[in-house]
């Protein structure tokens, strides 16, 4: 994600990291050598007899723009849902450690492997959306007999919480934790699954690709057709307003696609590192623990992973 500060409107006109013009510059370059070539051969297109219009490109164009503006809009609500899910596990997790730490009263030091497993849960699912292998960094919580359960599993989230499902009915046991406290508790669980199955839902139901492929079809072919009905009328300036209204289409489709799929590491993806990286500096805080991780912070492009 860029985390970029205020900045004067003139600034912001030339701003590279964060904005699409890295992926797409390359098409909008093809635009503009394109229509140069339209021009260079006017005399010869215009002994054809073809000659197309702007008008139906204006109607095109609107149906279009309407269309990107609607397929924007969903991509930008799985984007908001799976924000929304990381603020929601970041709650229940600095909740659920609050709770248990109230109810075990002076037994805290049976809190710390507690907090381990809270801390791995988040890791584990940050690592499972990114496709990423998570034994390396689960390594740092929890116990050998414990990473060698949950690697067995093709899901590490639910054995994590199986785990801490576990953690609580041991304290129940000991009477530690009460019915009506373990009920109560167990609630903070199903949140955690919750969570985790609203992510794995996002991650793993694209939008329909028939849908997407046509509107990115449509795009470019407008983009591909448009110099021929630019250059009878604008002639040398129609490099200009091609590349223009190539940039505003194909920008807003590359953005669409960032957005489809939030847990990724491009530019406009969630910060799922930095979310992790405040979750355990709390966790850990809330069990008194002298050293905390340092906190992420924006590299020098302003991108936060």
């Amino acid at each position: 994600m860029i985390v970029r500060p205020q900045q004067h409107w003139f600034i912001r006109l030339f701003v590279w990291h964060g904005s699409v013009l890295q992926k797409i510059y390359s098409r909008l370059l093809l635009n503009v050598a394109l229509s140069i070539s339209v021009i260079f051969f006017l005399p010869w297109y215009e002994t054809l007899g073809i000659k197309l219009t702007i008008a139906p490109f204006s109607i095109l164009g609107v149906a279009i723009a309407i269309f990107l503006g609607f397929r924007n809009s969903v991509c930008y609500a799985r984007f908001n849902e799976a924000r929304t899910l990381w603020g929601q596990l970041a709650i229940t997790q600095r909740s659920f450690l609050r709770e248990t730490k109230s109810l075990l009263g002076e037994n805290r030091s049976h809190i710390r492997s507690f907090v381990n497993l809270q801390i791995a849960f988040c890791h584990a699912l940050r690592l499972t959306l990114r496709k990423r292998p998570v034994e390396e960094t689960l390594k740092k919580f929890l116990t050998a007999e414990e990473l060698q359960w949950v690697m067995k599993s093709h899901a590490p989230c639910n054995r994590i919480l199986l785990l801490m499902g576990e953690w609580l009915a041991d304290k129940r046991k000991q009477g530690l934790i009460s019915d009506v406290v373990w009920s109560s508790l167990n609630h903070h669980l199903n949140d955690l699954s919750a969570v985790s199955g609203g992510c794995e839902r996002i991650a793993n139901t694209p939008l329909p690709f028939a849908y997407t492929l046509i509107l990115h079809r449509t795009v470019y072919l407008f983009c591909i057709m448009l110099p021929f009905a630019l250059v009878t009328d604008l002639h040398y300036m129609t490099p200009f307003l091609s590349v223009f209204v190539s940039y505003t289409f194909i920008s807003l489709d590359t953005l669409a696609e960032e957005l489809e799929e939030p847990f990724g590491t491009e530019d406009n993806d969630l910060p799922l590192d930095a979310i992790c990286n405040t979750i355990e500096r709390d966790l850990q805080d809330m069990d008194e623990r002298e050293e905390l991780p340092e906190k992420l912070r924006p590299n020098r492009h302003y991108q936060l992973s």
